[in-house]
């Protein structure tokens, strides 16, 4: 090997190995979402796109509490939930809720404040808006 393809291929490798050190982290968040059906003090998405996972917090207003303690003497006021998540096409979604001829999926398209609620019965997909948020965040980070 002459030493000019030597060199060329020591700064392909040197370029390789820090290339993967670098890397971006994106967390978007969510705040202030409305829902259809209940009201919440505190309700918020959070979207951490490097670590693939969905953080829910929310906090219920005392007449949804209420509402959903009657039935469910194990509901708590306030709670969060984390779900997997992953990118497709601009949009980010959960991984699938349920069995392969039904399931559901909260997706998010980047950049917008609205949230949706995929649901697959038998091939059949409905799409339908869960959500509108006020505030959206995005932070980027480079390491």
């Amino acid at each position: 090997m002459t030493e000019n393809k030597f060199n060329n291929l020591l700064i392909l490798i040197f370029f390789l190995i820090f290339q993967t050190d670098i890397a971006k982290s994106e967390i978007i968040i969510l705040n202030k979402c409305d829902d259809k059906q209940d009201e919440f003090l505190k309700n918020e998405y959070v979207l951490n796109l490097n670590e693939l996972i969905m953080t829910r917090n929310y906090i219920y207003k005392e007449k949804t509490f209420q509402k959903y303690k009657r039935t469910d003497l194990s509901i708590k006021k306030s709670n969060s939930y984390v779900r997997n998540i992953y990118e497709e096409d601009n949009k980010i979604l959960t991984h699938k809720h349920g069995y392969p001829q039904f399931y559901t999926q909260i997706y998010f398209e980047k950049g917008k404040k609205e949230i949706f609620m995929k649901t697959v019965l038998n091939n059949e997909e409905g799409i339908s808006k869960i959500s509108t948020c006020k505030d959206i965040e995005i932070f980027e980070n480079e390491s």
